[in-house]
């Protein structure tokens, strides 16, 4: 007998967006770079550090291509990279990790917390996140229908809000996520701090996720702890970090991921499924970044950065803006209350369209209602451009 198929009305349709979509659009930072690129504007709302590429990096991944380094790498990365970095963690931090077991490098840390979250989080569960926030942190959690839990840092400076901390912990609870330093603030999380969350970590039996892509990028002799150093915390962390900053290599999505044995596997696995692998020649050019660059690379690196975050500092304050001074990373956030707009988006476009400069809202790093009254810029542009940027913001 043929299979009769009964069509009602109150039916849904099956030809529809999933339930994730209509809470997902572009991000504000990209819809910016849109908008700046129609106007033919300086884009500071994107952190695409054009900066110059270090020629040993740039050049052993032209020579790996020439070579004929262009296929498949295992979904954890070569064995070269896996090494590079474990020596890496192992003369700034003092932390040492098993190259075949304990380190994967990923599609760029954002891949990286993708993998993460799919290996150790169900959906339901809650990770506690620092507002501000960066996006995709938010994002990423969300598209995995994990939901993130905002806990607002304390003005002034940012400060960690203990009891907001402890109070945002529910039995659904699995992890707490650190940006450090951070964007969009340039908060870098001070040892004290970092006890703190730490000690909630092991009280409640969380992981703790890091994102210290911006390791290198800190001033006024302010130093990066990593989190994982702290007593307790190796097993439980998941260090995540990149490339992308620190040689101006927004565009190749090289990033890495350690983690105890334990959670490795699956991290891979979850990696290999979306990823693949990250592209093989581009892991022989960090390789070799990491192997040949002096220290004294990432020190000048750190004042190169700290020169621009001065002009642009000075820029903002001589336009009437009210800059918050980043310790770290390589962004401001400024109070801009006297632009025309209601919302934090009308006075970037506002920006744009005097000055053609590029800002994002600062709403796009808070929960609904706050930082209307917030721009973040980036200030990681070469000089002559970031020159330029600035004498249009003075002449606002």
């Amino acid at each position: 007998m043929p299979r009769t198929i009964m069509h009602t009305t109150a039916s849904k349709p099956r030809l529809a967006l999933s339930t994730l979509a209509p809470v997902t659009f572009q991000s504000e930072i990209r819809a910016m770079t849109v908008e700046c690129d129609r106007m033919g504007g300086i884009n500071l709302a994107q952190g695409v550090c054009d900066t110059p590429v270090p020629a040993v990096v740039e050049a052993a991944a032209a020579q790996a291509m020439r070579e004929g380094q262009n296929i498949y790498t295992r979904c954890d990365g070569i064995a070269r990279l896996r090494e590079a970095i474990v020596q890496k963690q192992g003369r700034d931090y003092g932390l040492m990790y098993d190259a075949e077991r304990e380190v994967m490098v990923a599609s760029g840390a954002t891949a990286g917390l993708h993998a993460t979250a799919m290996a150790l989080l169900n959906p339901g569960d809650e990770v506690l996140v620092f507002e501000p926030f960066y996006g995709y942190h938010v994002n990423t959690l969300k598209s995995l229908r994990v939901n993130p839990v905002l806990v607002a840092l304390a003005e002034p400076g940012f400060r960690l809000d203990l009891d907001a901390l402890r109070s945002a912990v529910t039995p659904q609870t699995r992890a707490v996520l650190v940006n450090t330093p951070a964007n969009p603030s340039g908060k870098i999380f001070s040892l004290a701090e970092l006890e703190e969350v730490a000690e909630l970590c092991r009280q409640h039996d969380l992981f703790l996720i890091t994102d210290e892509i911006y390791e290198y990028f800190v001033y006024d002799g302010a130093q990066h702890i990593c989190p994982a150093t702290l007593e307790g915390m190796r097993e439980r962390t998941i260090v995540i970090s990149g490339f992308s900053k620190t040689y101006s290599i927004t565009g190749w999505r090289i990033g890495y991921a350690t983690a105890d044995a334990r959670w490795m596997p699956a991290m891979a696995h979850f990696h290999d499924l979306t990823y693949v692998c990250a592209p093989a020649p581009l892991q022989v050019g960090v390789a070799a970044g990491l192997e040949q660059l002096p220290p004294s690379f990432y020190s000048q690196l750190s004042a190169e950065y700290q020169a621009k975050r001065e002009k642009m500092v000075a820029a903002l304050q001589n336009a009437g803006m009210e800059p918050s001074i980043p310790a770290g990373a390589y962004y401001i956030m400024a109070r801009v209350d006297h632009l025309p707009g209601k919302t934090a988006a009308e006075k970037a476009r506002h920006l744009l369209k005097a000055t053609g400069v590029a800002a994002v809202a600062g709403s796009a790093f808070f929960r609904p209602g706050r930082g209307e009254n917030l721009l973040r810029f980036c200030f990681a542009k070469l000089d002559e451009e970031l020159d330029e940027a600035c004498s249009r913001l003075r002449k606002l």
